[in-house]
């Protein structure tokens, strides 16, 4: 008479932490894309509110008869707030230092679809003139959400900040 053996268990630990390794790419992504769509890009952190620049000017906006309403709520309710942005300084009229700059959430963007449209630009002010360097850096400062516009009637900014603090990252 034949004894019976068990089948051998072809899940073991190598086996499990292999799938944990691969899988684990792919779980961070969706949970990031998940909290983005959730959150709008908005992370309370106690004494500001850390934006997600790129979230900030993800909307259909025109330029010339835009308002105040449509840009999103979400992104109303955040003027007079302190705010930490992380992004790229630039200045059309200075190569160094500057006082006043757009901050934009990449650069290279405008060489491949042109410059950055007018809701995807926070125009920013810092009473010392900052290193125009072309690093990643993060302002923290109190964001303006106003339409300005030029003589021609023509939309200028929606975002302004007065910057308090700078980082180089």
């Amino acid at each position: 008479m034949e004894t019976f053996k068990p089948a051998r268990s072809k899940i073991n630990l190598r086996l499990v932490l292999f799938i944990a390794v691969i899988s684990a790419p792919f779980i961070w992504a969706t949970y990031a894309g998940a909290r983005l769509l959730l959150n709008g890009g908005i992370e309370d952190m106690g004494s500001y509110k850390k934006v997600d620049l790129k979230a900030l000017g993800y909307f259909n906006f025109d330029n010339v008869h835009g308002t105040i309403d449509n840009v999103p709520p979400r992104y109303q309710k955040l003027d007079g707030q302190k705010v930490a942005l992380e992004g790229f300084m630039w200045s059309p009229s200075s190569a160094m230092r500057s006082r006043d700059f757009q901050f934009v959430y990449n650069i290279a963007k405008c060489c491949f679809n042109g410059p950055p449209l007018v809701q995807e630009r926070v125009f920013a002010h810092s009473p010392t003139a900052l290193p125009l360097t072309g690093d990643y850096v993060r302002l923290i400062g109190t964001l303006h959400v106003k339409i300005e516009k030029n003589e021609d009637g023509t939309i200028t900014s929606v975002y302004t900040m007065d910057v308090d603090k700078y980082q180089q990252l």
